[in-house]
């Protein structure tokens, strides 16, 4: 296992709400409430960001009843980006274990809108469970760039 310490020097310019809705009719009490999560990632080279979004999805009888998607969008270091870059391949790799640390950030913020908008409301009892995001980001992920003819 990989265990070097990672020093990347970041922070987080920017949080979307990328999707949020209540489907009251989907929800069926009492019954087994699932959650489904999904991350995607992306790059944008001109602006040295590094973008996570997660999506859960609150289910009760296979029917969606909670749909939450956040963004947090990190301003990468440029010495960071630069280490990070390869110009022959016009790639960026970034390290799995700064995926996973902005993927905690993610979750962790994707909770309080979770929270935000469902205050006050009977909604407001369904959380999002500690999530081990090591278990789900096991390896680096490279960006490809369009190089500009």
């Amino acid at each position: 296992m990989d265990n070097k310490p990672i020093n990347i020097g970041f922070s987080l310019s920017q949080i979307t709400t990328e999707q949020f809705a209540i489907i009251e009719d989907n929800l069926v009490e009492p019954s087994e409430i699932n959650i489904n999560m999904n991350f995607r990632f992306a790059a944008d080279d001109e602006k040295k960001l590094v973008g996570v979004f997660v999506t859960f999805t609150f289910e009760s009888n296979k029917k969606q009843f909670i749909i939450v998607e956040a963004g947090c969008h990190f301003s990468i270091a440029p010495d960071s980006w630069e280490n990070m870059m390869n110009h022959e391949t016009n790639e960026l790799k970034v390290p799995k274990g700064f995926l996973q640390h902005m993927a905690v950030i993610t979750v962790g913020t994707t909770r309080g809108i979770l929270h935000a908008k469902t205050e006050n409301t009977c909604f407001n009892k369904y959380h999002l469970p500690t999530i081990n995001v090591a278990n789900i980001i096991k390896e680096d992920n490279v960006f490809t760039f369009k190089v500009e003819a």
